[in-house]
């Protein structure tokens, strides 16, 4: 069972069925949408799905639905049935453990952002690092 929610609390879900991929996608759609470099998605199937809580749906390409809670915007939900018919991808970033479910592959990396592909090699913080002209 996964279950996981939006930023303010006011949409839950759960799913008790099989997850097909993890993926983490680099597209552009993706990342306007999250205001973020990438986003994390677990297809699984939509009859498996249950959504308690209001929210919104919008037409983010031709085929393509996201849907995000009405309350705090947070993006939730994204649904194609041109692509994945009976399938609905849930934001990975989004279930109550996000560690549950590693990510399996990286998807659209002709998009990614140049800097993504090499984060590896820049500092990292478990925190805030110091600022300022002492630090």
């Amino acid at each position: 069972m996964l279950e996981g929610g939006c930023h303010c609390g006011a949409v839950r879900y759960k799913t008790d069925g099989k997850v097909e991929h993890h993926a983490l996608c680099h597209c552009l759609d993706c990342r306007k949408s999250a205001g973020a470099p990438a986003v994390s998605w677990c297809l699984v199937p939509t009859d498996s799905l249950t959504i308690t809580g209001e929210t919104r749906a919008y037409a983010s390409s031709e085929h393509g639905r996201r849907s995000f809670c009405v309350a705090c915007g947070t993006g939730l939900f994204y649904a194609n049935e041109v692509i994945f018919p009976g399938m609905t991808d849930i934001q990975g970033a989004t279930l109550d453990d996000p560690d549950a479910l590693p990510i399996q592959v990286q998807i659209q990396t002709a998009e990614r952002i140049g800097w993504m592909a090499t984060l590896d090699q820049i500092p990292a913080f478990d925190r805030y690092p110091p600022i300022g002209p002492d630090a």
